[in-house]
């Protein structure tokens, strides 16, 4: 529950009896009397306090009541306060108009009326809670505007992250079904077109090497949906923090050699080959499976904008980690695109006019990242990239040796 306001009345008489005895009849709960015996010491009281209403004696020696009200109104903080005067002199001296010059609200003329004294300043003392209680208010409505602009602007900022969110869902979702409908489509025509084949009677031409032949077909395009599959599923895993990493004894030079002599018939397929420089056998804790993922999306990438020209393969040994280079001479990755190719969803169109998913690169350097490892990019354009995946040889959290 509020407390309810203290009212300050300040009285100002150069008269200790008269402060005395005006401060027993107008003190009440809910009220705080400051009296000033000189004009000074009522300036001082008004720069420290804020006062509901000011009684001031007219005739003091000094500073009278009518100057000490001038300065009063000559100054912000005290220009708003209600002045009574005070004065034994009789009303047809014309006190009255010259203090309403200054700024007076009313007259008590002496002999004081102790139910008029009362009444008077109840009034002001009731006004002021008034004005305080209304300031109140206008605090609190300007505080709640305030609040409701800023929670505004924390729902507009989240509308727009839902929309832009929706936008990457619904963008993903179509490139996902392109990407899954390609191999889809293949399948789909190539079992048409055996059907029509055996539906006229040509089983003769299923012989051996037309059969290798398209099980080798059918099995890349397989192969295409169970990478495109298995990248949704990895960007899900990171997304949520459940990506796991089992890292076991795995040598790279032959973890690299066996990856460049899987995608042999892909190069070939990209008018392309893929050299390797291993040099000596590095073997470390990582886990073999994530790596090889790491440097197969390395090589597809490269031979899809290497522009049918030779990719390299390098291993070097550091002394405290192993950097696996892959350098492609396409057409090269501009400024702009190296700031966000490691983002989910960035794309960067090949040749044939496909990007991917978006989704290669940045789980790529997800899983370098789990290993404590780094990945960079160097590229001009027209002078190819070359993408380096730094690997610590000691894994992450383990002493050093």
């Amino acid at each position: 529950m509020r407390t309810p306001d203290v009212a300050k009345v300040l009285i100002v008489d150069d008269l200790p009896g008269n402060l005395l005895a005006l401060n027993a009849l107008i003190r009440r709960d809910g009220r705080e009397i400051f009296q000033a015996s000189s004009g000074e010491e009522a300036l001082d009281l008004l720069l420290e306090h804020e006062f509901a209403l000011a009684i001031l004696d007219v005739q003091m020696p000094g500073m009278s009541g009518f100057e000490l009200a001038e300065l009063m109104r000559g100054t912000e903080k005290t220009r708003q306060i209600p002045i009574i005067f005070v004065t034994a002199a009789g009303k047809e001296q014309n006190y009255a108009f010259t203090g309403y010059e200054t700024g007076a609200v009313d007259f008590l003329y002496k002999p004081l009326d102790v139910d008029a004294v009362r009444s008077k300043v109840s009034v002001f003392v009731d006004l002021y809670s008034q004005r305080m209680e209304t300031r109140r208010q206008v605090e609190a409505l300007e505080k709640s505007r305030k609040e409701q602009e800023l929670l505004m602007q924390q729902l507009t900022a989240m509308q727009d992250e839902l929309q832009a969110a929706v936008r990457t869902r619904d963008d993903f979702i179509s490139m996902a079904t392109h990407e899954l409908r390609t191999p889809l489509n293949t399948l789909y025509l190539e079992s048409q077109l055996r059907k029509m084949q055996l539906d006229r009677g040509r089983a003769d031409i299923f012989d051996l090497p037309y059969l290798n032949a398209m099980v080798a077909r059918d099995r890349r395009q397989i192969e295409a949906m169970m990478r495109l599959i298995d990248d949704m599923m990895d960007a899900s895993r990171i997304n949520s923090k459940q990506l796991s990493i089992r890292p076991v004894p795995t040598e790279l030079s032959a973890l690299l050699a066996r990856v460049v002599g899987n995608l042999t018939h892909q190069a070939a397929a990209a008018g392309s080959t893929i050299t390797l420089d291993a040099g000596q056998p590095v073997t470390a804790l990582w886990d073999e499976f994530r790596i090889e993922q790491v440097v197969i999306n390395l090589l597809t990438n490269a031979l899809r904008y290497g522009e049918g020209k030779p990719v390299e393969v390098s291993l070097r040994l550091l002394p405290e980690s192993a950097c696996i280079s892959v350098r492609d001479q396409g057409r090269g990755i501009s400024a702009p695109d190296q700031l966000r190719i490691f983002e989910q969803f960035s794309r960067v169109a090949s040749d044939d006019g496909t990007g991917g998913l978006g989704l290669g690169l940045f789980i790529t350097r997800q899983l370098v990242q789990a290993h404590g490892g780094s990945i960079s990019v160097a590229s001009r354009q027209g002078e190819g990239s070359v993408f380096t995946v730094t690997l610590p040889l000691t894994p992450p959290g383990s002493p050093a040796a």
